[in-house]
């Protein structure tokens, strides 16, 4: 009997994995797909479309499982679920118009590895709430994130692109959204937060789009291929692999498996280069790979157990 439930568990640990693998690869490739999308519209077009479109799968998403759930389903506090989506929202509005613009003027996989910075603020901020961040995190991680960085953006004549800057803009918002949704967590629902903070971004970056995108029926038919993959597979599929792909993994597994999105990005971005998908060169120089070598190991250093670094214990 016990070695089929370490069987079983093994098995699901597996699949899991797989399941998140898969989650990676989905948001590692729609860097290419947002890259893609720039070629028809203005970013706010696509931001909002995508987003709305994000939305409207989670809430598929949501009533299929409220309905399978039946009576079993778990009640729902509107009012804190709408006030953390709101939150997350305006955050999430912000990182993601940040990407979207800086995509625009930098490189897929640099936008991977540069977005993934999160990973690290997360914890660097943790620190205003008072949680504690193993002395680690400032002595190797952020030192390494740092030349990291620079080797993978830093030009010749020593200056950061614009693309780069906004893409690190938004890797610091992504991390405030991260945390204002850990603040909530034990009290919403995800699927239901996650949603309204989508309609949320879709509807801000809309009315930036008529603003100042001049979106026309064209744009969205020509770039629709682009828009559903970031909508419905980034957004919608990507959010619910996650979910069920995290469920009894750990933790530090999971956000390992995840954090090789900006891996994929880098191999999809170059690929879809050589295939003619994209225009603009995504080849890194042997300066640059290396940034990017570096910046994946600070990130999975963070993601490592605190107690991995406490010498001289027991549990060391």
């Amino acid at each position: 009997m016990e070695n089929t439930t370490m069987e079983n568990t093994r098995t699901k640990t597996t699949r899991n994995s797989l399941i998140l693998l898969l989650t990676a690869a989905i948001w590692g490739m729609a860097f290419v797909s947002q890259s893609k999308g720039m070629d028809y519209m203005h970013p706010f077009t696509f931001n909002g479309v995508r987003s709305l479109i994000g939305a409207a799968s989670i809430l598929v998403y949501i009533l299929i499982s409220r309905k399978i759930a039946g009576d079993k389903a778990a009640p729902l506090d509107w009012k804190l679920n709408v006030k953390a989506g709101l939150l997350c929202g305006i955050f999430l509005t912000i990182a993601s118009t940040l990407q979207q613009f800086g995509i625009k003027y930098t490189s897929v996989g640099k936008a991977g590895f540069i977005t993934t910075l999160y990973i690290i603020f997360v914890p660097m901020f943790g620190i205003f709430l008072k949680k504690k961040v193993a002395p680690v995190v400032w002595a190797a991680a952020v030192g390494m994130a740092a030349v990291g960085m620079y080797l993978l953006c830093m030009t010749e004549s020593l200056r950061l692109g614009a693309g780069d800057i906004m893409v690190f803009l938004c890797a610091i918002a992504f991390a405030i959204q991260i945390m204002t949704v850990d603040h909530y967590a034990a009290r919403i629902d995800g699927a239901v937060v996650s949603c309204i903070q989508f309609t949320v971004c879709g509807v801000v970056c809309c009315i930036g789009a008529l603003i100042w995108g001049q979106p026309t029926l064209g744009q969205l038919q020509e770039g629709l291929g682009a828009l559903l993959y970031a909508g419905v597979l980034s957004c919608g599929v990507g959010y619910t692999l996650q979910i069920v792909g995290q469920k009894g993994l750990n933790p530090t597994v999971a956000a390992l498996i995840m954090s090789l999105e900006s891996v994929i990005a880098t191999i999809s971005g170059w690929i879809a280069y050589k295939i003619g998908f994209l225009t603009t060169d995504q080849t890194l120089t042997a300066r640059q790979i290396a940034g990017c070598v570096i910046v994946f190991a600070a990130v999975i250093l963070v993601q490592l157990p605190p107690e991995w670094f406490r010498f001289g214990k027991k549990n060391a």
